[in-house]
């Protein structure tokens, strides 16, 4: 039995290219070249036999019924819930990592638990859930199942949303769209400079990835966790601000969240925790900016984790904690004190009073 769970985890990758010997994988930016019987820089693709595989279909780590509001998307059927999954390891490996139980240790591939696309759709009703959410480690890395969880859903009336470092290929992306990818929100991580020498990626790759997916009608919401010394320049949070609004428009989310040491951050070379002064100080960059819709995260209590109008100053979505305690955005989605239409998508959960 225990076999049979294990040849289900590793399947024919999607994406990829045959150089000979070599495969390069397609999956994600880093477009790593694989020798045989070699991983990638993820360890999640393979090459077994000159063809490129993945080792982590259905290879769950942990699944938890979460509120849409936790990924964090405010604006994205608000007050649902979506059933959460993750896997193992990344393609980024951020030293800062509030995951890093999972996301950075890519020897533990093979040993979650198998769930088949099925049992996972299955579980979506039974915790009362109205969509999926692939999270928790990089996304990207579970191509293969997400896109048949994706089919699933979407067959049975779900959402399916993702949260990600937006580092994968066109080639993916639109396979997650063709598929059923409703939302994303995508962990902006600083500059062009930060994202270089953090996560050896391209910030620019990022961004392309956010305009295609609004432009294929994806929701999208975008998070940076602000570190001490590492993103919180004024100029930095600024130039982010200016690129938010510039490529994917002034009612684009940010979320600016808190940061609390962890991983290498916490021990090796350790940074404090986000004073709030920074984070109030982001979030008027971004309203300076032009942004309407910038939230201040993992600040319990915080007046700037609600939704106002942004013309006239309403509260319109009140939040305790990830839980809606009042939703005052008319059906048609417009602020009831001075008609302001709000960008919302779907309706909100069915026991939110609207006005």
């Amino acid at each position: 039995m225990k076999e049979q769970m294990q040849s289900e985890r590793i399947r024919a990758s999607l994406l990829g290219e045959d150089l000979g010997r070599r495969k390069r994988c397609y999956a994600c930016e880093r477009r790593c070249l694989i020798l045989p019987g070699r991983t990638g820089f993820c360890s999640a693709r393979k090459n077994i036999g000159g063809v490129l595989h993945t080792l982590v279909y259905g290879d769950i780590s942990s699944i938890s019924a979460n509120s849409i509001e936790k990924k964090p998307l405010f604006h994205f059927f608000p007050g649902t819930r979506a059933l959460t999954i993750g896997g193992w390891s990344c393609n980024f490996s951020c030293p800062w990592c509030q995951n890093w139980e999972i996301s950075q240790f890519p020897q533990k591939i093979g040993s979650g638990q198998y769930l088949s696309p099925e049992a996972f759709i299955d579980l979506i009703g039974k915790y009362d859930c109205q969509g999926t959410s692939i999270s928790l480690n990089e996304p990207t890395l579970m191509l293969e199942y997400s896109l048949d969880v994706f089919d699933l859903a979407r067959a049975k009336g779900y959402y399916n949303t993702a949260v990600t470092n937006g580092y994968m290929t066109v080639e993916t992306l639109q396979m997650l769209m063709d598929h059923g990818l409703d939302a994303m929100n995508i962990d902006i991580k600083g500059d062009a400079d930060a994202v270089r020498t953090y996560c050896a990626a391209d910030i620019d790759l990022i961004y392309r990835n956010a305009l295609l997916a609004k432009q294929g009608g994806i929701w999208i919401e975008l998070t940076t966790l602000v570190i001490p010394g590492v993103n919180d320049d004024i100029d930095q949070l600024r130039q982010i601000a200016q690129r938010i609004r510039r490529d994917l428009g002034n009612q684009t989310p940010w979320h600016i969240s808190g940061y609390y040491p962890a991983y290498k951050f916490e021990t090796d070379d350790y940074h404090p925790p986000t004073p709030l002064a920074t984070l109030e100080k982001a979030r008027h960059i971004g309203i300076t900016e032009g942004l309407q819709f910038v939230y201040i995260g993992n600040v319990q209590g915080h007046p700037h984790h609600n939704t106002s109008c942004p013309d006239c100053g309403e509260c319109l979505i009140e939040r305790d904690g990830f839980h809606i305690v009042k939703y005052n955005i008319t059906q048609s989605n417009t602020c009831p004190h001075c008609n302001k239409i709000i960008p919302i998508v779907g309706k909100p959960a069915a026991t939110r009073n609207v006005v």
